[in-house]
């Protein structure tokens, strides 16, 4: 199954998919609330703010897998992101990552590998998956920040490869 095609549910309870962002770059980030790595909410807003309008799109998907460090229903999330970081970007409804009971988008994105060639189990909050028009899937671990050169430049791939398109 192509991953885009997998239902997704919004934080507000729509179902929506991959499919709708095919023809952008879309950061796929499991987010938390309560995290060392929270901060990196005020860059992924930076990135939406800068990449937005030229078709790159943070779909935040909240998870309280890890110590529990996202234990609030969807007003809290959104509350939390809008108030604190001014986030525009999209969230989506709170999944589980990891274990039996993950979402199936976590399922196929798990099998991509990071920069070291391991793919696996997602490794704490704020693990990013670049997803680009052609399909093809970029890992980066929770402590890559959102500004990482190594991830700039796969989004400007990506922003070139579907301007090309």
């Amino acid at each position: 199954m192509d991953l885009r095609d997998i239902p997704i549910i919004t934080i507000d309870g729509d179902e929506t998919s991959l499919a709708e962002y095919a023809d952008r770059v879309v950061m796929v980030v499991n987010v938390a609330s309560r995290c060392g790595l929270t901060p990196q909410y005020e860059k992924l807003e930076a990135l939406q703010r800068e990449y937005g309008d030229r078709g790159f799109t943070v779909l935040g998907i909240p998870c309280n897998q890890f110590a529990g460090q996202e234990p609030g229903d969807a007003d809290e999330i959104k509350a939390f992101c809008s108030m604190t970081y001014g986030v525009s970007f999209p969230l989506m409804a709170k999944v589980k990552v990891n274990g039996p009971k993950r979402h199936p988008l976590y399922d196929e994105l798990r099998r991509t590998p990071d920069a070291a060639g391991k793919a696996g189990r997602v490794k704490w909050n704020f693990e990013k998956f670049l997803v680009l028009p052609s399909g093809e899937v970029r890992r980066f671990r929770p402590q890559a920040q959102p500004d990482d050169p190594s991830i700039i430049a796969v989004i400007e791939e990506g922003l070139a490869e579907a301007a090309a398109a």
